[in-house]
């Protein structure tokens, strides 16, 4: 809000944030490969072959996107098991399924056939459950999606209001998201991510804008074990809300070559999101 001094320094940190992600995306090219792989030709109805597949990637288990498609032609399912709130918020089987349309493009559905939110007041405590919202997303790979040390992707969404009364808020709501995965010394992965949503009001009809930042760090323990590590933050343009920061730590455990098994947890570092949120997941490519 122009006149609003916290809204213009999070819209000065967001730019800044964001031209300089831009920059390191796409100024580095000269660090990938180019003995890239020809995969051009393939798309949803003439699929990748499986000796040329890209090694497996998933967008969870942390906040953290990968910048990397599924292969054109290979679906791809990434689901929470179940997840815990300290609070007592419960959300069971919320798929992300994901198909390959070309090298390059995959189509997402993110679907949450089940959720239940607990609300505490002086006369008790009690819940709502049901059928939450439904998110669309289109991953677009510019950079690096099959060789090189910098990856870039443009990810798209949009928020459909298919949630039940009370858990949702009845509005579509939509943004991008901007992933950027560098190769770091002594066998590190580091992902860089903006985000910029256009949200509905709390309070009102309106709508306003908010800016999401992480910084996430993982290293493979073995063969079969990674270790992931990320702060986040949200700052939101409303004047009533106040900036969310988390600190999450997850591991992954491949169970073969497309098979992932997850468990992690977020946690709130200054009260403004659910103190716990503990996970387990599992993802797998076809």
């Amino acid at each position: 809000m122009p006149g609003n001094p916290l809204a213009l320094e999070a819209l000065a940190i967001g730019k800044g944030a964001v031209l300089a992600c831009l920059l390191a995306g796409f100024a580095l090219p000269a660090l990938a490969d180019d003995s890239t792989p020809d995969k051009s030709d393939y798309s949803l109805f003439n699929p990748t072959p499986d000796a040329s597949l890209r090694s497996f990637n998933t967008d969870r288990p942390p906040k953290a996107n990968s910048p990397y498609t599924v292969d054109a032609g290979h679906f791809q399912y990434e689901t929470d098991i179940a997840v815990y709130t300290y609070s007592g918020d419960w959300t069971v089987l919320d798929p992300t399924l994901k198909l390959g349309l070309t090298n390059t493009i995959d189509a997402e559905l993110q679907l949450t056939p089940y959720e239940s939110v607990a609300t505490h007041s002086a006369s008790g405590t009690s819940s709502i459950s049901g059928f939450g919202d439904t998110i669309a997303r289109l991953k677009i790979n510019v950079l690096g999606d099959d060789r090189g040390t910098v990856a870039v992707a443009l990810l798209p969404y949009i928020k459909l209001p298919t949630a039940q009364s009370g858990l949702g808020n009845g509005h579509v709501e939509g943004g991008l998201i901007l992933p950027i995965s560098l190769n770091a010394p002594g066998g590190f992965t580091v992902i860089v991510m903006p985000e910029a949503d256009y949200l509905k009001d709390e309070l009102s009809d309106a709508y306003h804008g908010a800016f999401d930042f992480l910084i996430n760090v993982s290293h493979a323990l073995d063969k079969r074990w990674t270790f992931y590590t990320e702060v986040f933050t949200t700052q939101s343009f409303e004047t009533a809300n106040k900036p969310i920061y988390t600190f999450d730590e997850a591991l992954t455990c491949a169970l073969g070559p497309n098979l992932q098994l997850d468990f992690g947890g977020n946690f709130s570092v200054n009260a403004q999101a659910p103190r716990e949120q503990l996970y387990l997941g599992l993802s797998q490519r076809f």
